[in-house]
């Protein structure tokens, strides 16, 4: 799970691909990095801890880090939260395959249409986007266990 900062979007999609994968028995490796190193070592933003602890998620032992190339050799799917996160994962890419592993997240909830996760940071509607996350996180499952 790849945004910018690492601190509001994919800590989300982190922590709601694992407790649902969890809840299936599903023995998934999920993580989350942004695409710039602004937060390297910190938290998630407060409110993304708040939205997901309301929805039973603990996503305290998180850090942010910075996606890098090697992480294509990690993961077999690399989802981003928008297009520009898009654009600048594929800039990383060593090979056609790592390019094939990298989809924009809500691509699993609404299929070719290339939606944004809006980033709650600047726009707000942390429980919004929640949703939005959990919904495609749900597809997830159902397209790949």
């Amino acid at each position: 799970m790849v945004c910018l900062g690492n601190i509001c979007r994919s800590p989300l999609a982190e922590g709601i691909l694992k407790e649902q994968s969890e809840d299936l028995g599903l023995e998934w490796t999920v993580d989350s990095a942004g695409t710039s190193g602004f937060h390297i070592g910190e938290l998630p933003d407060r409110r993304s801890i708040e939205v997901a602890k309301n929805h039973g998620i603990d996503l305290s032992e998180q850090r942010s880090r910075k996606f890098d190339s090697s992480d294509f050799s990690k993961f077999d799917l690399i989802l981003t939260m928008d297009s520009s996160n898009y654009r600048d994962v594929i800039a990383l890419a060593n090979s056609e395959n790592d390019k094939e592993k990298v989809d924009l997240l809500l691509n699993y909830a609404y299929p070719r249409e290339n939606r944004n996760v809006p980033d709650p940071y600047y726009e707000g509607g942390f429980e919004s986007v929640y949703e939005m996350i959990s919904e495609s996180c749900q597809k997830i499952i159902d397209a790949h266990r």
